[in-house]
Order: C-alpha cells, then sequence, then structure tokens
C-alpha cells in the first residue's frame, strides 16, 4: 500500500499510468486512495504492474515481504524503490534478482494524519543501481526537492538523524507539557504559550545556526540555576532525566561557560 501524502504529492510526476497495489481489500485503504488520486487500483495477486516504477511506501518490516510477494511479476527492465530511512536498496533483492534495477529515497520530511507537507526544498536522501537512481533524482527535481547521496552503511545514521529532528522533537515537546502541567498550567495553556518561544527559537536556528541561537541558564553557565530545575524536577523523573541528557548535549555541543561545574552537576543528575 502507498502512504497516502506521498501519492497525492508525486501524482502528475510518474506519468499518466499509476497503480495503486495492496495485499487485500480488508480495509480497502487503497480503493480510497486511489478514487482521491484518479488512479487504478489492484490487490497483490491481480496487480498488473504495467509501470516502468514501482515504488514501495511501507513500512520497513514490509518491504522485503512485499518485494517477495510481487517477485513472480515481469520485472525485467523495471525500477523498484523503496522510502524507508533506515534500510537500503537490499531490501529489493528478490526483484533485482529478476531483472530490477533498484534504490532507496528517503524524504526528510514528516507525514501524520492527512497532512499533505509540500515536498518543496525537501532533501531526499538516495542511494541503489545507477538507472534507478536517475530515475528518482528526476522524479524529486519535479517534485521541488533536492536529491543528496547517501552511503549504503551510513543510512542507520541518517534515519536517526532524522529521528532527532521531528518524532524525538515532538517528544521533547510532549514532555515540556508535563512539566508545564506541574507548574500549574493546563496541558492547553501550556501548548499555547510556549509556541511562540518555539517560532523564534527555530527562526534563530535557521538564521544563525545552533551555536548563536542558545540562550538560558546551562549556556551562561549558572549553576545555582541549573540545580535549582534539577531540584523540582524530582516529582517528574522521566523529564528529570531528558533535562540531565540535553544539559549534557547543550555542554558538549554548544558554547556554554563552566563546562566542568556544569558536567559535575549534571553527570550526579544522570546517576540518581
Amino acid at each position: 500500500m502507498v502512504a497516502e501524502g506521498v501519492v497525492h504529492s508525486m501524482k502528475g510526476t510518474m506519468g499518466d499510468e499509476f497503480e495503486i497495489c495492496q495485499r487485500s481489500w480488508r480495509k480497502g485503504i487503497s480503493k480510497v486512495l486511489a478514487r482521491q488520486v484518479g488512479s487504478a487500483a489492484a490487490t497483490f495477486r491481480k496487480a498488473g504492474l504495467r509501470a516502468d516504477l514501482v515504488w514501495f511506501c511501507v513500512p520497513d518490516g514490509e518491504i522485503a515481504k512485499c518485494a517477495r510477494l510481487l517477485a513472480t511479476k515481469d520485472w525485467q527492465g523495471k525500477i523498484a524503490v523503496h522510502s524507508s530511512g533506515a534500510l537500503t536498496g537490499a531490501e529489493l533483492a528478490v526483484v533485482r534478482a529478476r531483472g530490477a534495477s533498484v534504490a532507496s529515497a528517503h524524504p526528510m520530511m514528516t507525514f501524520v494524519g492527512s497532512g499533505i507537507p509540500a515536498l518543496k526544498s525537501v532533501g531526499f536522501a538516495i542511494e541503489g543501481d545507477p538507472l534507478a537512481v536517475q530515475m528518482v533524482v528526476r522524479i524529486v527535481r519535479r517534485l521541488g526537492g533536492e536529491s543528496f547521496p547517501i552511503e549504503r552503511k551510513d543510512k542507520p545514521l541518517y534515519h536517526a538523524w532524522g529521528t532527532f529532528a521531528s518524532p524525538l522533537l515532538t517528544a521533547l515537546l510532549a514532555t515540556t507539557e508535563q512539566v508545564a502541567r506541574r507548574a500549574g498550567l493546563t496541558r492547553q495553556e501550556a501548548h499555547r504559550r510556549i509556541v511562540p518561544i518555539l517560532q523564534q527559537t527555530l527562526a534563530n536556528y535557521v538564521c544563525f545556526g545552533a551555536a548563536n541561537s542558545v540562550s538560558g541558564p546551562i549556556v551562561r553557565g549558572d549553576i545555582d540555576t541549573v540545580e535549582r530545575h534539577l531540584h523540582s524536577l524530582e516529582s517528574a523523573p522521566v523529564a528529570r532525566k531528558v533535562y540531565a541528557a540535553l544539559a549534557q548535549a547543550a555542554i558538549e555541543y554548544l558554547p556554554t561557560k563552566n563546562k566542568a561545574s556544569l558536567r559535575r552537576v549534571i553527570e550526579r543528575a544522570l546517576r540518581r
């Protein structure tokens, strides 16, 4: 099955023949999606796979399984691509053995719910067979994105980078809500009150980079305030560990003062 945000974005870039395939019609998702984008829909068993390009947009653990289920089709001269951030084109080895050129192409973008994010200027990390890579680069260009090569061995680190940038950032924001609630705010108020500083922080990072965008007690080396923070967070042990871990990262990667003293304070907190 192909993810809705990807399909809506890619429709019109891959020619007129556009087929969405699903293992079965139990959920009927592909039929609904096919109607939305004006394409054909089929189960794996009945899929024609007449297109020159087959793009696997399924969870990581399903890529190789889906490739095996479709391996009996005619793959000679076709291009097979998947969109995993952590896995390589080797997941499609079974269709490569039957004549396909394979690649992986992962957009550094988040897709949630029914949202369809714009792909203009979005980076796509690409690796694989030369013919498949050439095709994907052309498609990414038509989507308005920007392609860049990634070594197979580096894909897990690349994906960890993206995980820091979006899902773990969201986890951090959820943690801030928990701390705000302990300070007497409702979750809704915490969400509303934090938006301006988040927007300014991101704007600072975009304009000035990390080293010139940081403020607060840690970068000032304010030991007393950091210790007060850690003491107040004892009632929220998970948030306290998050604070300590991020403070440790700030000491290592940002221009903080009193580094040695801060390290001792944070190391004590992490041991508790």
